[in-house]
């Protein structure tokens, strides 16, 4: 059995008003990856997603790549997947 994990991530930079979240919920779908996307109210978007720990570790890799020019500072919580999400969503 492969160990699934969560992070709880947060991005901060040119990260609202500029398709952040609608990118990073494209690129989910390329990934097993379930969990969410939103905008804070103090200017940056958090991150919560679950996977096997390569998996969503390739994911968080595709996010750097794509909207790498945006990020000014990631702040990542690795923890213990809990299973709560069913699919990879835009919250609002």
């Amino acid at each position: 059995m492969t160990a699934t994990e969560r992070v709880d991530v947060h991005y901060s930079g040119r990260v609202q008003g500029v398709g952040f979240r609608h990118t990073t919920s494209v690129l989910a779908r390329g990934f097993e990856v379930t969990g969410f996307v939103q905008n804070l109210p103090d200017g940056r978007v958090r991150l919560v997603a679950e996977g096997e720990s390569g998996e969503v570790q390739r994911f968080l890799d595709a996010i750097d790549e794509e909207l790498g020019s945006l990020i000014r500072q990631t702040s990542i919580d690795r923890l213990a997947a809990t299973g709560e999400f069913g699919r990879f969503t835009i919250r609002y």
